[in-house]
């Protein structure tokens, strides 16, 4: 195993870096950082946050599992492999809300014995179907009576930055968070105040105020150890009260205009009849206990409804993408009151993301980050090929790319939905038809099975990849 190298998101900590060898997580602790986790270890938090769920297990194994010597590290750990790394900018707002109340909630209880976070970052964050988790154990580190919360710009910029922009503006988070990587500046934030956002006491302490601080930091020639805010005090007292008030505000916030939503509420106004849905979720049902995927992907996931139903027929976790906000709302949630193994991300199947950051490696695309044994794509064909102009042999050959097996719904145009989508333009889709789309189809791969599930002659099909 010689030559392993760290996973290209992990080289920025010197503490220590991530490998993945022969399928197994391991994650180094170099000898700088020896002396903070032996205290960390001793106080029993990490044991006792992995046992509550909220931080991801590990196990302390030989330092040759890895071959390092340059630099040799102190100790090796080995983590549960997660099933999909997400992005903060691929979460829906209630899912990073989340993610933000478990990172305040993990660092009250490390203050408790005498530990604390050295930084902030919302990619310390995953998630395991909807319950976040802490995967970052080089975060932990000895408190230092009087120390200042070092990761409160930080826990601003990614988490309560891209929440208050929803929740004061009614604006999503994700392009803009995905555009940046580093979050959303408070400077950014402070522009788009009104008169009344200056009311709330919260906003004028973590936003205004900050974003003073801040300007009025990078005009000093001091350096920051200079700098009398460096030599501060904050009692522990204010410390957890500190983070405690942020916990009760974010837990209050919700997004503005919720009710904005395109296809949220699609489950319940489509077109299908009770009896067409019935035969719809027949269809994935037998199709999941057929090939029982470890991990699928499910494209235009929309509220989960069939997500659920994949679940149900033996699908072992499951990744939803849509672009819609109310959509993946309801899907959160649906997840979290049925504790479903199920995670639905912001994407746009014409623009998903991207590999990016740092040699464009940081931060992996899609298809990068996991390879799915199974893909849903239903009612997405029609909104790629006729809504986006993508050509419908790239719609095909995309999907056919994305998993072994799958099944792909086709739309008619006599469907009422697809004439919504050509109400507002012209036909220029001469080639959009049944017996064109299965031509495609069948070119890369083998029909296991098609089916008619609606009057409009919405079609169907499990295809196995050549």
């Amino acid at each position: 195993m010689g030559g392993v190298q760290p996973l290209p998101g992990s080289f920025r900590d010197p503490s220590g870096n991530v490998y993945q060898v022969e399928g197994g997580i391991f994650r180094t602790v170099n000898e700088c950082f020896s002396q903070d986790f032996d205290f960390v270890t001793s106080t029993g938090l990490f044991k006792k946050l992995a046992a509550e769920d909220l931080l991801l297990p590990f196990e302390v194994v030989s330092s040759e599992v890895l071959n390092l010597s340059d630099p040799k590290p102190r100790y090796v750990l080995k983590a549960p492999r997660l099933p999909f790394i997400s992005y903060p900018y691929e979460w829906s707002f209630p899912a990073l809300k989340a993610a933000a109340l478990l990172h305040l909630r993990i660092h009250l209880q490390a203050l408790e014995v005498g530990a604390t976070l050295s930084d902030a970052s919302a990619y310390n964050i995953q998630f395991q179907g909807n319950h976040p988790v802490f995967i970052d154990h080089l975060s932990f580190r000895r408190y230092q009576s009087g120390e200042m919360w070092v990761g409160h710009r930080q826990f601003c910029e990614q988490f309560l930055n891209p929440l208050l922009l929803r929740a004061l503006f009614g604006i999503s988070h994700n392009a803009w968070f995905r555009g940046t990587q580093e979050g959303i500046g408070t400077g950014e934030i402070r522009r788009l105040l009104k008169g009344r956002h200056y009311w709330k006491w919260n906003v004028l302490t973590h936003v205004v105020l900050q974003d003073l601080f801040q300007k009025t930091s990078t005009k000093r020639t001091k350096s920051l150890q200079d700098h009398s805010l460096a030599k501060a005090s904050l009692p522990l007292s204010s410390f957890k009260a500190m983070l405690g008030k942020m916990s009760h505000w974010i837990s209050q916030l919700k997004p503005l205009n919720k009710g904005g939503s395109t296809w949220g509420d699609y489950d319940k106004t489509c077109s299908y009849s009770s009896i067409e849905t019935k035969s719809k979720k027949q269809f994935i049902l037998e199709f999941a206990q057929k090939v029982q995927p470890s991990l699928l992907w499910d494209f235009g996931c929309n509220t989960g409804e069939y997500s659920e139903t994949a679940l149900n027929g033996g699908a072992r976790n499951v990744i939803g993408f849509d672009f819609d906000q109310g959509a993946l709302e309801g899907s959160y949630y649906r997840a979290v009151e049925r504790r479903l193994s199920f995670q639905a991300l912001f994407m746009d199947a014409a623009n998903p993301s991207p590999s990016q950051g740092w040699n464009g490696r940081e931060r992996e695309g899609l298809q990068s980050r996991a390879s799915a044994d199974a893909v849903l794509a239903l009612a997405l064909v029609h909104h790629l090929a006729i809504a986006r102009n993508i050509p419908l042999v790239q719609v095909i050959k995309w999907l056919i790319t994305l998993a072994p097996q799958g099944v792909i719904e086709f739309v008619p145009k006599n469907d009422p939905m697809v004439q919504e989508l050509l109400s507002l333009r012209q036909d220029i889709f001469p080639d959009y038809t049944a017996e064109h789309f299965m031509a495609l189809l069948t070119k890369k791969a083998v029909i296991i099975k098609s089916e008619t599930v609606s009057k409009s002659g919405r079609l169907l099909v499990w295809f196995k990849r050549m």
